[in-house]
């Protein structure tokens, strides 16, 4: 489905924000009492692109980082993690990277408080997407959280429909993040707006309901509706309990979480999305794919960052061996 067999430059590129991550080095403890924190690279796709990467696909990113000491740390570890960045931007306007700060009570109690007001990576215009870089990828993943305000918003979508004439795969991460919206309706309208032109869709099953305006949506409505439009694979995560994989011709696939020792929540989803279009892009099927990817967030679960503990191939199968 997703395997690139026209030999394009790049297998995936990813389009979405890059930001920073300062996670609590002090364990199960408030914020507030909080005085050390450690430095990573985050955002959904910047972590895909990273976590693709390091298990070998050729990867691209498009995306725009403050032009100062946080953008330029963003740019360079990306690009030593084997990341193409010739296509990060850099914002001249004066505005920020995101900020990030994760608390870890304990492996049950984690929380992010975010600065996402006037981020760089929600200032990439549409004339800064350029055609020929998605028409060189077999595949574009879209974060749901670049739709969330314009101009960005309207990048994502001239980047989907670049993508839909040179036949170049859309993904699109739902990657929710309620306090960068503005209402749910907002995000239902945007985000059913892309969903039906992608042709793959990840995602958790919350993310969905928010994605069709529910609560408690589920998975056969969901995929019966969206069935209807472009999509051809549906992943619904349902954490501890697995996740699920339905394809349009029918059929349906289980992969059950793996045991780790958890130090925290984050990290889970973009480390799952990264092994899994890796699982698919080098040709196996979706029920290997659905287990690398639950390895792989057991792993990144058990670590401290997000983009750092992304785990090698040989990590992810060694995990599965385990528990075989």
């Amino acid at each position: 489905m997703l395997k690139n067999e026209q030999q394009r430059t790049f297998d995936l590129v990813t389009l979405g924000r890059a930001c920073i991550d300062l996670n609590a080095v002090e364990y199960n403890r408030p914020m507030e009492e909080t005085m050390t924190f450690s430095k990573y690279v985050g955002g959904s796709p910047a972590n895909i692109a990273i976590g693709a990467a390091k298990l070998g696909l050729k990867v691209g990113f498009i995306g725009k980082v403050p032009s100062d000491q946080h953008g330029r740390f963003i740019r360079s570890y990306m690009k030593s993690s084997g990341v193409d960045v010739s296509h990060m931007i850099d914002d001249t306007e004066g505005h920020k990277a995101g900020l990030a700060f994760t608390e870890i009570k304990s492996p049950e109690e984690c929380s992010i408080l975010m600065y996402r007001e006037q981020v760089a990576d929600l200032y990439l215009r549409p004339e800064e997407i350029d055609e020929s870089y998605i028409a060189d990828a077999s595949a574009l993943l879209v974060s749901g959280t670049a739709l969330a305000a314009s101009p960005s918003r309207e990048a994502v979508f001239k980047a989907v429909s670049i993508a839909r004439d040179h036949g170049t795969k859309i993904i699109f991460e739902l990657d929710y993040r309620g306090y960068t919206w503005k209402s749910p309706q907002e995000t239902s309208v945007y985000y059913s707006a892309i969903a039906e032109q992608a042709d793959v869709v990840i995602g958790t099953r919350d993310e969905f309901d928010v994605l069709e305006g529910m609560e408690g949506g589920k998975n056969e409505e969901t995929v019966s509706r969206l069935f209807r439009y472009r999509p051809q694979l549906l992943v619904i995560k349902h954490g501890v309990e697995g996740s699920y994989a339905f394809t349009k011709d029918g059929s349906i696939h289980r992969g059950l979480a793996y045991k780790s020792k958890v130090l925290k929540t984050f990290g889970a989803g973009d480390s799952y999305a990264a092994a899994f279009l890796y699982a698919l892009m080098t040709g196996e099927e979706i029920e290997k794919a659905l287990k690398y990817a639950s390895a792989s967030a057991a792993i990144v679960v058990s670590k401290h960052s997000s983009s750092e503990a992304m785990p090698t191939v040989a990590e992810i199968e060694q995990l599965i061996a385990d528990q075989s």
